[in-house]
């Protein structure tokens, strides 16, 4: 599975408005779905959205799960670790969003980047980023024991689009609090960060498949993602608990 190979737009074939009634049609199946895993809490939901910059982590969650109720979904933005975080083991500040049986957790960027940056940037010497390999498996399995459903996505944007969307958070006025400097320097990085996700994707809990959605055309990431995790919570077959 080649980044370089994939596609990152929608096929030709299809038209968006079929596929923007068909997205409609999901959020409303979505929310019957979340409902009846927080009715049964037998099992809970983490889904991991990863990307480059601007790839539109953020505007997915917004579309994606704006449908769920907020009661029984959580979303958490991992940013650069704050220095109490940097005191601990790099998973310490993760564990503490697990999510709690009957809840849907998304992860805008997740303990992937505790291998993505040190790596690109040579902050952690070989062994230590090796370790984090078998430490990450080791911990996805283990949520995977607890009875929690875990969906990563990686939403794969062209360059052109990339470098597009960062010179908007400049010309926009609504979008400028989003530029940083630091967003331009990573993204003279792109073939590095690239290459470590490719590693990722082979080394990571191979049973938990990343999933390579094409991120250039919004309307068609949506879909595939609110798709996927439909289907996954569809496949649980879940019916409501009996009164008492």
């Amino acid at each position: 599975m080649h980044l370089q190979n994939l596609p990152t737009k929608a096929p030709h074939d299809l038209v968006e408005k079929k596929i923007t009634k068909k997205f409609k049609k999901l959020q409303k199946r979505l929310f019957d779905l979340q409902h009846l895993l927080y009715a049964n809490q037998q099992n809970s939901v983490l889904i991991i959205l990863q990307g480059l910059d601007a790839a539109g982590k953020d505007s997915t969650v917004r579309h994606v799960f704006s449908c769920l109720n907020p009661t029984g979904c959580n979303v958490k933005s991992f940013k650069k670790p704050t220095e109490e975080e940097m005191m601990y083991g790099f998973l310490w500040r993760i564990y503490k969003h697990i999510p709690a049986k009957g809840m849907i957790q998304v992860f805008n960027r997740s303990h992937y980047e505790d291998i993505l940056v040190p790596t690109v940037h040579g902050t952690a010497d070989n062994a230590k980023l090796e370790h984090r390999y078998d430490y990450i498996n080791a911990f996805e399995q283990h949520l995977q024991m607890q009875g929690t459903i875990i969906l990563k996505f990686f939403l794969h944007l062209s360059e052109n689009i990339q470098q597009t969307k960062l010179k908007a958070r400049l010309l926009n006025p609504k979008k400028q609090w989003k530029y940083d400097e630091a967003d331009t320097r990573e993204q003279k990085k792109r073939e590095a960060y690239i290459e470590v996700y490719q590693k990722i994707f082979e080394r990571c809990s191979p049973e938990i498949p990343w999933q390579i959605i094409p991120a250039d055309d919004k309307w068609y990431r949506n879909y595939l993602v609110a798709k996927a995790v439909a289907d996954k919570l569809e496949a649980l077959h879940m019916t409501y608990p009996e009164k008492g």
